[in-house]
């Protein structure tokens, strides 16, 4: 889910003019973009708005209207940097799932020039339009943990993205949440943007919305906090944390968004646990889990108390 504070997606607002009405939105990015694979990548992954709405390659731009674009900060890569931790939790020769620890950052971006995951596997990750972060397909927070997809070619990275847009890459979270979550799952359908009044962070009272939908189920209840798995449907920057500061129940350890600092955590209780995919070359599944770092194992641990219960 997944930029940091300071470094949401940048957007572009482009109103069409009268001598381009009828090209196809594609073709007509393109020539603002430098490139038609870029335009449609941007188009395939709902960065592009077209008066509010998501629109496909083929449609016809009519005069007047406004195309929002989100495009990513373009930063430069740098020097190789194999500083940044990380473990492989599967490889083959065409993409490797990473596991990530929380504090490191998944691309170059403002103040963080070095130390990157996508440094770190400099030589390894390809494919993308953007050298500085080659091969790599979605990201996460910078203090969230867990697992990733890296792509070891342009053919592979492609593929990947296809199946994110799709939504047939499902990506499970472990998150513990302020209150007692009183249902045993849910889903979470809000629209979110930049946040009308603080540009730096994200939320569901904004002038740019695009769709958003989180799943959850209750994993665990506790005493005043709540275990939930949470799965993405879209991914949006912040998603999750926006999605549940917004019915009530913040992260714990997110100050961002509303979350209390917990005893012994220094960063919000947010783990990419689980990935699966079907294998863009093979088509077999690729199923990938990651267990709780010690961090979160510990807090776990301090929040549930004697007074723990599973909600099953």
């Amino acid at each position: 889910m997944d930029a940091e504070r300071g470094d949401p997606d940048s957007p572009i607002s482009i109103r069409v003019p009268d001598d381009a009405a009828g090209d196809r939105l594609d073709r007509f990015l393109a020539t603002r973009l430098g490139s038609r694979t870029r335009a449609q990548n941007l188009i395939d992954t709902s960065r592009v708005l077209v008066d509010g709405r998501s629109r496909p390659k083929r449609h016809a731009v009519r005069a007047g209207e406004v195309i929002e674009v989100d495009v990513p900060e373009q930063q430069p890569m740098g020097p190789s940097d194999a500083t940044a931790p990380f473990e492989i939790a599967y490889q083959d020769a065409h993409l490797l799932v990473v596991d990530k620890p929380a504090g490191v950052v998944v691309h170059p971006a403002r103040g963080n020039r070095s130390g990157t995951l996508a440094q770190a596997l400099h030589g390894v990750a390809a494919g993308g339009e953007d050298p500085w972060r080659a091969g790599i397909v979605h990201r996460l927070d910078r203090d969230t943990s867990g697992l990733l997809v890296v792509a070891k070619s342009e053919d592979v990275h492609r593929a990947l993205r296809g199946l994110l847009a799709s939504r047939r890459m499902r990506r499970e979270y472990l998150a513990l949440v302020e209150g007692r979550v009183e249902t045993r799952s849910g889903m979470v359908d809000a629209p979110i943007g930049r946040d009308r009044r603080d540009r730096l962070v994200v939320s569901i009272d904004t002038d740019t919305p695009r769709e958003a939908r989180t799943h959850f189920r209750l994993e665990r209840m506790l005493p005043s906090t709540s275990l939930l798995r949470v799965e993405l449907e879209t991914g949006r920057t912040h998603q999750i944390r926006v999605h549940m500061a917004a019915i009530g129940h913040p992260i714990v350890g997110d100050n961002q968004y509303g979350g209390r600092q917990a005893d012994g955590l220094t960063r919000q209780f947010l783990h990419a646990t689980r990935l699966r995919f079907p294998h863009p070359v093979s088509g077999e599944e690729v199923d990938v889990e990651s267990p709780l770092p010690e961090d979160l194992v510990a807090a776990l641990k301090t929040a549930g108390g004697d007074g723990s219960r599973r909600s099953d």
